[in-house]
């Protein structure tokens, strides 16, 4: 059983930056690509980014290039989020998910495509 806990969240103003962390349990992180998602309130969870297995491929969603970008440690089984010029409407929940296998890019947005989630991280960002 694998789980996933994040942590970073937190009430920031709008331009401020935060680091989110989803530390994993196992021994197999480094066999999956790993992905941030995030939901507001009313809202579907949306993709935010995606990291491969090694970190050397990155996607992301177009709301956040540019001012996101994602990492991974894999010899401390942990994917990292960093979130610069944060708007208001970048709150959300965010959450880390372990990819199925394999996926291709246009797989790699589709929550159906990721088989283990955290409990989610609360980021709010104030005007």
């Amino acid at each position: 059983q694998v789980q996933l806990v994040e942590s970073g969240g937190g009430l920031v103003q709008a331009g401020d930056s935060l680091r989110l962390s989803c530390a994993a349990s196992g021994r197999t992180f480094s066999s999956y690509a790993m992905g941030w998602f995030r939901q507001a309130p009313g809202k579907e969870r949306e993709f935010v980014a995606s990291i491969s297995r090694s970190g050397g491929s990155t996607y992301y969603a177009d709301s956040v290039k540019g001012r996101f970008t994602i990492s991974r440690d894999n010899t401390e089984n942990t994917v990292y989020l960093q979130m610069n010029s944060l708007k208001p409407e970048d709150t959300a929940v965010y959450y880390c998910a372990r990819a199925r296998g394999t996926l291709i890019r246009s797989e790699l947005e589709r929550t159906l495509n990721y088989d283990y989630w955290g409990q989610g991280t609360q980021v709010t960002v104030s005007s």
